[in-house]
């Protein structure tokens, strides 16, 4: 087992134990880093290839190495992933995600198709076939999985130009790679920089703190933060232009190496509280 992930499957224990709340969460993340571990070392084709010759002109332009306005490659791994993921969902609540594997198997549903929406059109999908569920909770797994369906790929994508992409100097807020926006960023070193994290595809990058990611806002009087009193090794930062949210971590005092995959999901106090004070 990687060391990587042996850190974080012990992560997950603390937050366990300190958030038996968030246990089955923590639970179906465990499965899901396992798995991905499987995944990952099985991968040896290049799913989504990069030209390095056009690395440099696409991130002056702003364009992230992938794009996924249309879906091009072939998924037949990144699929295989999904419906491996599904089967941790069937475990806890059988019937519900297990329609949708055999949907997929049959063809009925497009698994490149359920890509091309998460990356263009989320919020808009109301058919019948996709992922919308009676259940908000098995939604929001689902996607989820979706997500995680891409990542081990992803990540080689990040780890081949990771270097090349840094050189460039990217300036925006969304991730360079594969042009999702960042849920969680971490606070580093003496200077107190600002890295933001990519879900997706697990690349970071730095962006500076007075700044909105999101909207690009920049003006000091409209960005503000809130912390939970009593761990200020959290704190929210927001955006009263466009009402965005992004969570951040600084364990510099504690000298804490930070999974920002685990934080995301021990942090889930911290996406209510945003929601609830009408930042999205």
């Amino acid at each position: 087992m990687a060391t990587a992930l042996k850190d974080a499957l012990r992560t997950i224990q603390t937050h366990r134990n300190l958030s038996p709340h968030y246990a089955e969460l923590l639970d179906i993340l465990e499965e899901i880093l396992i798995l991905r571990e499987e995944y990952r070392g099985r991968m040896r084709d290049e799913i989504f290839p990069v030209n390095p010759k056009l690395i440099e002109a696409k991130m002056v332009g702003g364009f992230p190495l992938i794009d996924f306005s249309s879906v091009t490659s072939d998924l037949a791994e990144p699929q295989a992933y999904f419906l491996a993921l599904l089967e941790i969902a069937e475990k806890r609540a059988p019937g519900e995600t297990g329609e949708m594997a055999r949907k997929i198997r049959a063809g009925e549903i497009l698994f490149n198709d359920l890509i091309h929406e998460s990356f263009n059109s989320p919020a808009e999908s109301t058919d019948d076939e996709t992922p919308g569920s009676e259940e908000e909770a098995s939604f929001d797994l689902v996607e989820l999985f979706i997500e995680e369906s891409l990542r081990p790929a992803l990540e080689m994508v990040s780890a081949r130009y990771g270097e090349a992409v840094r050189k460039t100097g990217w300036t925006e807020g969304y991730c360079p790679v594969c042009g999702r926006e960042p849920k969680i960023g971490e606070i580093r070193d003496d200077e107190g920089s600002r890295y933001l994290f990519c879900n997706q595809c697990g690349f970071e990058w730095n962006y500076l703190r007075i700044k909105c990611p999101f909207c690009g806002n920049e003006e000091q009087q409209s960005l503000a933060y809130f912390t939970i009193e009593g761990d200020e090794r959290y704190r929210v930062d927001v955006c009263n232009e466009c009402k965005r949210y992004i969570k951040i971590v600084d364990f510099r005092k504690g000298k804490q190496k930070a999974d920002l995959d685990v934080e995301d999901i021990a942090t889930l106090h911290l996406d209510m509280l945003a929601n609830e004070e009408g930042y999205d």
